[in-house]
C-alpha cells in the first residue's frame, strides 16, 4: 500500500504548477497592499492577527491573567471581541489562500523540508523555537515582517525600513551559522 501512495505522491508532484514569476508576484502584492490601504484604510500584517486570537483564548482560559495587564484588558474588556477586528481576517485569510493555492496548483501535502544532516524531530525543533522567536520579536517590534516591510515600508516609515535592513542583516549573519546543516 505504501508503495503505491508513494506513487501517487510523486505523480502528483510532476503535475505541480510552475510557481508563478516572482518579479510579477511582487507586483500583485504591491497591488494587493494598495487596495487594501485604499479600501479600508489599513496595511497587511499577521501577528496582530494572531495576538488578537491568543487573547481571546487567554480571556476564557486565564481570565486573572488578562486582568493583570492593562494593554490585554482594553483588548479583551473593550467594546468589541478581540475577534472583531480586520487584522482577523487578514490572518486567516492568509491560512485559508495558501492552502487554496496549495491544492489549486498541486503541491498540498504534508512533508517536513531539511538538510541532510538534521533529522525530523531536530527540523521540527528548531522551527518551533524559531517561531516562538519571531513571534516575541513581532510584538516587541509592535508588527511582523509583513506589517513592517509591507505596511510600513510602503508609507516611508523610518522604523520601517530600519527594521527590515536589521532582518535582512541578522538572516545573512545568522545563515553562516545553520548553513550545514542544509548543504
Amino acid at each position: 500500500m505504501s508503495q503505491v501512495s508513494n506513487v501517487k505522491s510523486q505523480a502528483a508532484l510532476e503535475k505541480a504548477r510552475p510557481y508563478v514569476n516572482p518579479y510579477l508576484a511582487g507586483v500583485l502584492l504591491g497591488l494587493v497592499l494598495f487596495t487594501s490601504f485604499f479600501l479600508t484604510g489599513n496595511g497587511l500584517g499577521a501577528s496582530g492577527g494572531i495576538h488578537r486570537m491568543l487573547v481571546s483564548v487567554q480571556d476564557v482560559v486565564a481570565p486573572e491573567h488578562i486582568d493583570r495587564i492593562p494593554y490585554l484588558i482594553a483588548m479583551a474588556r473593550g467594546e468589541k471581541h478581540p475577534l472583531d477586528n480586520w487584522v482577523v481576517m487578514v490572518a486567516i485569510g492568509t491560512v485559508l489562500g495558501g492552502f487554496l493555492s496549495g491544492l489549486v496548483n498541486g503541491r498540498l501535502k504534508v512533508e517536513t523540508n531539511k538538510g541532510p544532516r538534521i533529522s525530523k524531530h531536530q527540523r521540527w525543533a528548531l522551527a518551533l523555537a524559531g517561531g516562538v522567536i519571531m513571534g516575541y520579536g513581532a510584538r516587541l517590534a509592535r508588527g511582523c515582517t509583513s506589517g513592517q516591510a509591507l505596511s510600513g515600508g510602503a508609507v516611508l516609515s523610518v522604523g520601517s525600513w530600519a527594521f527590515m535592513f536589521a532582518v535582512f542583516a541578522g538572516g545573512y549573519a545568522a545563515a553562516w551559522f545553520v548553513r550545514k546543516a542544509w548543504t
